[in-house]
């Protein structure tokens, strides 16, 4: 299975991003209106300028009387491992264990495409192991 096939069947397209001279405390309203864990930063919202996520408003707030007064550009990865639409489910998964990231960014041509998920990949693995059950059953009681 490939990332474009995960990105084409979320309940939810929407690419949520934010702009990085945004506050801390935009960035948490925007995570909570969209029940979300992480958001691209991107100065035009098709750039790819970091990620930041809930765990990194977490180690802001730790001892910050200010931290929600700080931009998200204070706070956000810059280093930001993404992933194409052409990539394997295993090729993402082992990336995101392996880096521990539970949201990776989908970019084709330079372009933001999408965003997964952790859950996002997990939900598709199970998916497809169920569907080989399902056909080893199948052939295994036609016999």
């Amino acid at each position: 299975m490939r990332i474009s096939e995960v990105v084409a069947g979320k309940a939810s397209q929407d690419i949520v991003t934010i702009k990085p001279e945004a506050s801390v405390r935009e960035l948490v309203a925007l995570l909570a209106e969209h029940n979300i864990g992480a958001a691209v930063v991107s100065g035009d919202g098709s750039s790819v300028s970091g990620i930041v996520s809930e765990r990194d408003v977490v180690r802001q707030l730790n001892g910050n009387d200010q931290a929600l007064s700080a931009t998200v550009a204070d706070i956000m990865t810059t280093n930001v491992r993404t992933c194409e639409p052409s990539s394997s489910l295993d090729e993402v998964r082992r990336v995101m264990t392996e880096g521990r990231f539970r949201h990776l960014p989908v970019v084709e041509d330079g372009r933001l495409v999408g965003v997964v998920s952790i859950g996002d990949i997990v939900k598709n693995h199970i998916a497809e192991v169920e569907f080989e059950r399902d056909q080893l059953d199948s052939y295994v009681h036609q016999t």
